[in-house]
Parts: structure tokens; C-alpha cells; sequence
């Protein structure tokens, strides 16, 4: 399989130090900006500034696209969608096996806990992570949020002197240091505390998870995927 990375920082340098470890990859491209690479599949582990150059090159090139970069807008969420009806695009906030399963741990346990609980989320990253709250963090609130039946607000943050209300999942970002990431959710009851927790230890877990993707997408049929179609196939 031959594979083109786009994005040469931190996580673009792990995946093409996984790649040259494994004998059936073979890196035919590694760039901020693509300009004639080819291969079987993109990587992207860029910048969101990027996003919408990369979608008009794959899809020219009808190449398919892991995209693992977050902190994108609305209007180039659509644009994937558009661009996924003509090529494969597999789209995560988070390329981590550990973390879509807490996802789907979440879908079932908010419904029953909802109600009953304050939800928090906790999100911790390194200092020089630019969105905030993280992409992971933002797919972790939808999925707590699909789980409540009735609309919850989210505080980003608590300053002043008001009461927490029943509908609020609080959400706190820490950037520091070094820190690969952690994702907490604490469901908060009378005299108890739940906690879904998910911490990386070294970026090489997203780094395996993005090419997993890569060797999962080669041959399929345009749409859009996601982690769970590969995990589901374990």
C-alpha cells in the first residue's frame, strides 16, 4: 500500500515512522502542501487551514482520505460530506481504539444515568494544542448529548457565583506541559462519582490507529466512514 502523509508535525513524523516499520506501506508523499504525490490513500495529520485544498486534491485525484485533523468549520464539515459522495473519506476526531470504545460506552450508559447525575467533562492537552476543547472532546459532548432527552447546556468553564442548573454538562480544558491527552466524563450522583476516563500516553496510538484507517479505506466505496466501522470488524 502506498501511502501519502500530509502534515509534517509531530503526529505527521509518527505516522511515517510507524509506516517504514511495516514492510506493506511504502510512503510516496509526506508534505504541508500536496502538489502532484500519488498513492492509494492520503493520511492527513495537518492544519484545519489546510482542509479545504486537501478535499479539492483528493477528490481531483480520486484518492482516498483519512482525515484526522480537527477544529474545522461547519462549512468544511459540509464540504467533507460533498467531497465523501465521490471518494472514500474516513473522518475522526480521534484515531485512538481506546477512546471510540468509550464512545460507545458512553451511548449506553448516559441514557440511564442521565437525569440522576451532573455531567462533567474533563479535557487535558499539551501547551501547544490550538483548539479548544479539543475534537475529541466536541465528539464525546454530541454523543452525551444524543444520550439526554432534553436539550443540556454546555458551560465551558465556571467563574462567578452561580448555582450549577440540572441541564448543564460543565466542560474544563487544561493545556500544559507535554500532556499526549486525557478525556474524563464524570457522572456526579448523591454520594457516589462515576468516571469514564481515557488517557494516551504516547501519540504512536493515533499515529497505528490512522493507518488501520489507511488499510481499511483502500477499496471501499465513496462515503463517509468512521473508527467504529473498522473496530467493529476486530
Amino acid at each position: 500500500m502506498e501511502i501519502i502523509i500530509h502534515g509534517t508535525g509531530a503526529m505527521g513524523s509518527v505516522v511515517r515512522e510507524l509506516a517504514t516499520e511495516d514492510t506493506d506501506i511504502k510512503v510516496t508523499g509526506f508534505a504541508d502542501e500536496l502538489t502532484n504525490e500519488e498513492g492509494d490513500v492520503i493520511i492527513d495529520f495537518s492544519h484545519f487551514s489546510r482542509l479545504n485544498t486537501l478535499l479539492d486534491y483528493a477528490n481531483e485525484k480520486k484518492i482516498p482520505l483519512v482525515i484526522a485533523t480537527t477544529g474545522y468549520t461547519d462549512e468544511i464539515y459540509n464540504k467533507i460530506v460533498e467531497v465523501s459522495k465521490n471518494i472514500p473519506i474516513l473522518l475522526s476526531s480521534n484515531m485512538s481504539l481506546g477512546v471510540n470504545l468509550m464512545q460507545d460506552i458512553l451511548e449506553k450508559i448516559v441514557p440511564i444515568l442521565y437525569g440522576n447525575y451532573d455531567i462533567e467533562l474533563i479535557e487535558k492537552h499539551h501547551n501547544k494544542k490550538v483548539d479548544s476543547p479539543s475534537g475529541t472532546a466536541k465528539t464525546i459532548l454530541d454523543v452525551i448529548e444524543k444520550g439526554c432527552s432534553e436539550k443540556m447546556e454546555k458551560v465551558y468553564g465556571r467563574e462567578g457565583i452561580k448555582k450549577r442548573e440540572k441541564n448543564e454538562i460543565g466542560v474544563s480544558v487544561v493545556r500544559g506541559g507535554t500532556i499526549v491527552g486525557e478525556h474524563s466524563v464524570l457522572f456526579c450522583g448523591n454520594d457516589e462519582i462515576i468516571e469514564i476516563k481515557h488517557t494516551a500516553l504516547s501519540k504512536k496510538i493515533f499515529g497505528i490507529g490512522a493507518i488501520k484507517a489507511a488499510k481499511f479505506l483502500v477499496n471501499k466505496e465513496p462515503g463517509l466512514y468512521e473508527m467504529k466501522d473498522i473496530f467493529n470488524n476486530l
